[in-house]
């Protein structure tokens, strides 16, 4: 085969390939540095729709601006949720959670306005044995308690978002955590990798 040819063959492949990634644009990135001290940048896969929301959302869905600190308590989540050997869903859960409990704001105690005495992201209470006002309001904390006892639901991870956080929360109000489950999601996505 004619050498120009083959040539022009390879730079035309290479160039698709180099504009594809351009336009399509990556997920994320991550770096890494080589043995040789050489820094490379590796794209990371955000995490899929279907183990996010493996149910479909479930009813209205409700969606509020964040401030920083709503930011960083979603951060804050997902940093717990990892630290804690958990997926991407159980994240989804815990954030959908504290959006309806808090609207992801570290609440203290809201006087005649509060439920008994709960506190907190999730809306913990210290007379239920979550832990102290000052555990509870610890996002990292209050985090890993819920998770924890979202560890004892069998089949949680095969559960609609509402059922598996009515069984840890024991609301009044079960349904409701429905509404947050593309926010939380969302929120998953953008937050998870960086």
């Amino acid at each position: 085969m004619n050498t120009t040819i083959l040539r022009k063959t390879a730079l035309g492949i290479a160039g698709l390939a180099f504009t594809g990634g351009i336009l399509a644009g990556p997920a994320t990135h991550a770096h890494a540095t080589t043995p040789t001290g050489v820094t490379t940048t590796i794209q990371a896969d955000k995490p899929a729709k279907d183990k996010l929301i493996p149910h479909g959302v479930q009813g209205d869905q409700s969606r509020i601006d964040l401030d920083d600190e709503q930011t960083a308590n979603v951060k804050a989540i997902i940093a717990a949720t990892k630290k804690t050997g958990m997926d991407e869903r159980a994240a989804v859960v815990s954030i959908a959670t504290a959006l309806q409990e808090s609207k992801l704001e570290n609440l203290g105690h809201l006087g005649d306005r509060n439920d008994h005495d709960s506190q907190g992201l999730f809306q913990q209470r210290p007379s239920s044995g979550w832990g102290t006002v000052e555990q509870i309001t610890d996002p990292e904390y209050a985090t890993t308690a819920f998770l924890k006892a979202l560890k004892q639901v069998d089949g949680w991870q095969d559960m609609p978002l509402t059922k598996a956080a009515q069984t840890v929360q024991v609301s009044a109000y079960p349904d409701h955590y429905a509404q947050w489950e593309q926010q939380a999601a969302d929120l998953v996505t953008d937050h998870w990798n960086s």
